[in-house]
C-alpha cells in the first residue's frame, strides 16, 4: 500500500516528467551539470551565451588578428587544389547513394585533364576496374564473361555521362557494380573518371 509520501512522489515525478515534455526540438532542456560540457575557463573558439569576458574587447572569448595578418582562406598552387579537392568531397557527401541524378548535376572534376592525370587514371583503372568492364571499356573484361551486364562506356546510352554521373557509380555503385569508395580514395576516383572519358571517345 502506498502511504502519502510514496503518493506525493509520485504526482511530483509524475508532473515533472510531463513537464519535461515540449515541443520545442531546439530546447536542450535543464542543464544541471553545464560545467561537464561547458569549460570554466574561456574557450577561443566558443562563445557562450551569458560569457563575461572582461579581459578582450567586446567580451570576445577569441582575439581580433593582429594587423597584417594574412588570411588563412587565400589559396594558391597546390593549395588551391586541395580546396577543390575538399569542396567536391564535402558536396559528394551531401548526395544520398541512391541519388545519381544528383551528382550528376552537382559534382565537377577538380582535376585537369592532363597527360600525367589520365595516366594515373588508366592506372587505377587497370586496378580496380579493368577486370570487369575491360581493357578499352567493352564490358569484356575476364570477370564481365561469368558476371553478365556490364556496360560498354562508348555505347549510347553511356558515352555522354558527365564527370558527376561517373564519380558516383565509382563511389556507392550501381546495379550490379558494387560501391568502391572503401578501396579508392576520391582523387584516384577523380583520375578514373579522366582515364573512363577517353574511353568514352573509342
Amino acid at each position: 500500500m502506498f502511504n502519502s509520501i510514496h503518493k506525493f512522489t509520485l504526482v511530483v515525478g509524475l508532473t515533472a516528467g510531463l513537464l519535461s515534455c515540449g515541443d520545442d526540438h531546439n530546447d536542450t532542456g535543464t542543464e544541471f551539470a553545464p560545467n561537464m560540457y561547458n569549460s570554466v575557463g574561456y574557450e577561443p573558439m566558443t562563445q557562450l551565451q551569458g560569457d563575461t569576458n572582461k579581459i578582450n574587447p567586446y567580451g570576445m572569448n577569441m582575439r581580433l588578428p593582429v594587423a597584417g595578418t594574412v588570411s588563412r582562406k587565400k589559396y594558391t598552387g597546390a593549395d588551391s587544389l586541395k580546396k577543390a579537392f575538399l569542396a567536391q568531397e564535402l558536396l559528394a557527401k551531401t548526395v544520398p547513394n541512391d541519388s545519381l541524378s544528383y551528382s550528376a548535376a552537382l559534382l565537377k572534376n577538380p582535376l585537369a585533364a592532363t597527360p600525367e592525370n589520365i595516366e594515373a587514371g588508366k592506372l587505377q583503372y587497370e586496378r580496380f576496374c579493368q577486370h570487369c568492364h575491360g581493357e578499352g571499356g567493352k564490358g569484356d573484361g575476364l570477370v564481365a564473361k561469368q558476371y553478365k551486364g556490364v556496360p560498354v562506356y562508348s555505347s549510347d546510352a553511356l558515352k555522354d555521362v558527365n564527370d558527376g554521373h561517373i564519380y558516383h557509380v565509382i563511389t556507392h555503385g550501381k546495379g550490379r557494380m558494387w560501391p568502391h569508395a572503401s578501396q579508392i580514395s576520391s582523387e584516384n576516383r577523380w583520375k578514373i573518371v579522366l582515364y573512363v572519358h577517353e574511353l568514352q571517345k573509342q
